[in-house]
């Protein structure tokens, strides 16, 4: 790279680990199995959600044979952008982008609001503390704004003590959950037997969003030590790590919840803290219950990694304003984090105002208990929209990155077997596609988690809020064609000759 151009990280300081702690703590193990599972549960009606997550496993696999071989060749900090602009065309690769920083900012702006659910309904409930839910997503945003303007290692080292705990917990829950399971370990949930019927879309539409975040291993290429291997490597880790951990997690949840197990996990994470509290005690529960509050902190922070590294990417090539690329000495993208903390208190500021014209038609009297009324619009609202829409478009970039990689190495295969190049890269694109297809036809039931509910003008309106960026990019890379050769001729490379673009001068180079 050249000495006129940014770039992050400064001397390259994560390996393998720490790569994989950053992707497996944006899918929030925690979460994931005492929210996401226990919803799956609830609306599916289905027992199959372990098998659901083996089949996924294999199918993202699959997508990071290509993702994982194109990485060897493409490092920018702007992955799917960068993938999709050199396999495909660098219009459709700005198009791609615009969807990306669309969904990444949904996923962390909707788990700021379930943390700050989470922690106002843990005062409120344990010392009778009532606080806005609201002040305590202002204080994450804080938190990890801070930490997004340091050295990615830094936040490396903290995600890693974070997703250690949380593996604790659920493995001890897991393994009391096994032993004492009511009507012994059934077989069922990782067979298959029950997978294939009418809940399928709605269990593959529910479990994607469980590994959203793994993809993001390559967004740390100019971070990381060696990114011809520490990526991929990272990658398959990750897939394999939390597919595996679901699996097994929601089979215990099935074992231990015996036959009701369906119409119990309705309660959501109360049912599974209240399932680890009879099993292993309420110490320990005690503590799960933070380290869920946790888990969703360390979420936050690598999904505010990945969209500070896009907008980086992006001010680099001249695609957003030049100021994007400005880095710290240490190399933080630190322009990129702060204007992603800016959109996330400016969207909960916007929630906030929605909220306030609902007239508490989100409170549930007694929801915690006697005399305890519970408010669950950022739950229901603000979590439930937006980290189902920014799920949905990132399922589309993967696709779309399948598609690329075969383009990519269409012309010179540059040593690469045509299973990575080919074969794999267009069994994901099917796979992909199909599970798209799957979340838009039970989108309505991801939103309401109401197989039964009227389909609403949200079922349309969100998903347009996250595919038509795309389209505007499209079209903005096809003007630049034109208008900017320059520009758009470093669309997706991370290098260009001349940082002189339209009178701005050089590119930045720190602070």
């Amino acid at each position: 790279m050249s000495s006129s151009t940014p770039s992050l990280g400064g001397t390259r300081k994560l390996g393998v680990l720490s790569v994989a702690f950053l992707v497996v703590a944006a899918s929030a193990p925690l979460t994931v199995v005492a929210g996401g599972v226990t919803t799956a549960l609830a609306v599916t009606g289905s027992t199959a959600i372990p098998f659901g997550y083996i089949v996924l496993t294999v199918a993202l696999l699959v997508f990071a044979v290509g993702y994982a071989a194109m990485s060897r060749f493409v490092t920018n900090a702007g992955a799917f952008y960068a993938y999709i602009s050199q396999g495909l065309s660098r219009a459709l690769g700005v198009g791609s982008s615009l969807i990306a920083l669309v969904a990444y900012n949904m996923m962390q702006i909707g788990v700021a609001a379930l943390l700050g659910f989470q922690v106002s309904t843990e005062l409120k409930a344990r010392w009778a503390i009532d606080t806005p839910w609201y002040l305590w997503v202002f204080v994450a945003i804080v938190i990890v704004g801070i930490l997004g303007v340091n050295r990615i290692d830094f936040s490396a080292k903290v995600l890693g003590v974070l997703v250690a705990c949380e593996f604790a917990v659920v493995i001890i829950f897991d393994v009391t959950g096994f032993m004492q399971a009511p009507d012994g370990i059934p077989a069922s949930p990782i067979t298959g037997a029950t997978f294939w019927g009418a809940s399928t879309g709605a269990i593959l539409a529910f479990g994607i969003a469980a590994f959203m975040g793994f993809e993001s291993g390559a967004l740390y290429g100019e971070e990381s030590k060696n990114p011809k291997t520490t990526i991929a490597r990272a990658t398959y880790l990750s897939v394999v790590v939390i597919g595996v951990f679901y699996a097994i997690s929601s089979w215990a949840m099935i074992a231990a919840g015996g036959p009701n197990v369906n119409k119990d996990a309705v309660a959501g994470p109360p049912y599974f803290f209240g399932l680890l509290g009879a099993q292993a005690g309420t110490v320990i529960a005690d503590i799960a219950s933070l380290l869920f509050i946790t888990s969703l902190l360390a979420s936050l922070i690598s999904f505010h990694n990945a969209v500070a590294r896009y907008n980086f990417s992006l001010g680099r090539e001249g695609i957003l304003p030049r100021g994007l690329s400005r880095v710290t000495g240490a190399g933080a993208p630190w322009v990129g984090s702060l204007v992603q903390t800016v959109i996330a208190v400016l969207v909960t500021v916007g929630f906030i105002i929605g909220e306030s014209t609902t007239n508490g038609a989100y409170v549930v009297p007694d929801g915690l208990g006697a005399g305890v009324s519970l408010n669950v619009f950022p739950l229901v609202v603000e979590f439930n929209w937006l980290t189902n829409s920014g799920a949905m478009g990132l399922v589309l970039l993967m696709a779309l990155v399948s598609v690329a990689v075969i383009g990519f190495f269409a012309k010179d295969g540059r040593g690469v077997n045509v299973w990575s190049r080919v074969v794999a890269p267009i069994v994901a694109a099917l796979a992909l596609f199909g599970i798209f297809g799957l979340i838009v036809a039970n989108f309505n039931v991801l939103l309401t988690s109401d197989p039964t509910a009227p389909v609403s003008a949200l079922t349309f309106v969100l998903p347009i809020i996250v595919i038509v960026p795309g389209i505007i990019g499209l079209i903005y890379g096809l003007i630049l064609k034109g208008s900017n050769p320059k520009v758009y001729s470093q669309i997706g490379h991370g290098i260009a000759e001349d940082h002189t673009v339209g009178g701005l001068g050089e590119a930045p180079r720190g602070i």
